[in-house]
């Protein structure tokens, strides 16, 4: 059977249940996949993803064996009562190391939410990218959703995507589109990420350099998610995020248990 890649670009373009059975990467670059991402390489013992701060205060209150942390934002701001925001660099060995994370994001662990019927559910940054493209060289159908902005389509999710589905392409030949079934928001973000790498570029690689870094910061600065964080003095995040392939672990959402652990990488043979 040939292999199928969707890239949905915002949740509200799928229905929930159409995502039953596929294996789904919930990508939001700035920067709730970003921060799941640092936090579990921190050490983290587990991410309690939530929509609602309600619920995030209820979880946080239970007790529990390990110590919890609450973290997350709202409109961009670390939420009142919360020990940490939504920055990565916050979440360190020293803040979160075998710690639970309950976490809250205005954008993020809603896509988690939407995508609880998939079959597999991990999470996708730049800076897990390589990690993640091995985890799914195996899998069949694969949706790569988008978590966008205030429920409009953002470019730096849109590159990622498509930075994802060109290493597909080029690490295993039955993802290529000539074999593959790609949907168009899949091919639209492909053409985005190789207009950003350049015709001269290893697309399957870039970016490798720290001038390529930079690039890829000044394309996320320019976005919409990106401009909302200059506006609120968080630049740093945005270069965070634009660390590539710095993290070798894929962040995966136990449904059952509703907690996003680290995921030991399959074989891909």
């Amino acid at each position: 059977m040939a292999h199928t890649l969707d890239v949905i670009l915002l949740p509200g373009l799928v229905p929930p249940d159409a995502l039953a059975g596929r294996a789904v990467i919930v990508i939001d670059v700035l920067r709730a996949t970003t921060t799941i991402a640092t936090a579990l390489a921190a050490g983290a013992h587990e991410i309690l993803p939530v929509a609602e701060i309600e619920t995030a205060l209820r979880l946080a209150a239970q007790p529990r064996q390990r110590p919890t942390v609450l973290g997350g934002e709202r409109g961009g701001r670390t939420i009142a009562g919360f020990d940490l925001g939504n920055s990565p660099n916050e979440y360190t060995p020293a803040s979160v190391g075998g710690r639970t994370i309950v976490f809250t994001t205005t954008n993020g662990t809603r896509a988690l939410e939407h995508a609880r019927q998939g079959a597999r559910v991990s999470c996708a940054a730049f800076v897990n990218a390589a990690a993640v493209v091995r985890s799914a060289l195996d899998e069949e159908h694969l949706v790569l959703l988008c978590a966008g902005t205030d429920g409009q389509i953002t470019n730096e999710d849109v590159l990622l995507a498509g930075c994802l589905a060109c290493r597909l392409a080029a690490a295993r030949d039955s993802w290529h589109p000539d074999q593959a079934r790609w949907n168009d928001q899949a091919r639209l973000a492909a053409d985005a990420w190789r207009e950003l790498a350049g015709d001269s570029s290893d697309v399957a690689t870039w970016p490798v350099s720290a001038p390529d870094i930079a690039r890829l910061a000044a394309a996320l600065r320019d976005s919409a998610g990106g401009r909302n964080l200059l506006e609120l003095g968080l630049d740093r995040d945005i270069d965070d995020a634009a660390q590539a392939d710095c993290v070798n672990i894929v962040p995966q959402l136990d449904v059952a248990a509703w907690r996003v652990v680290a995921s030991a990488l399959r074989s891909t043979g």
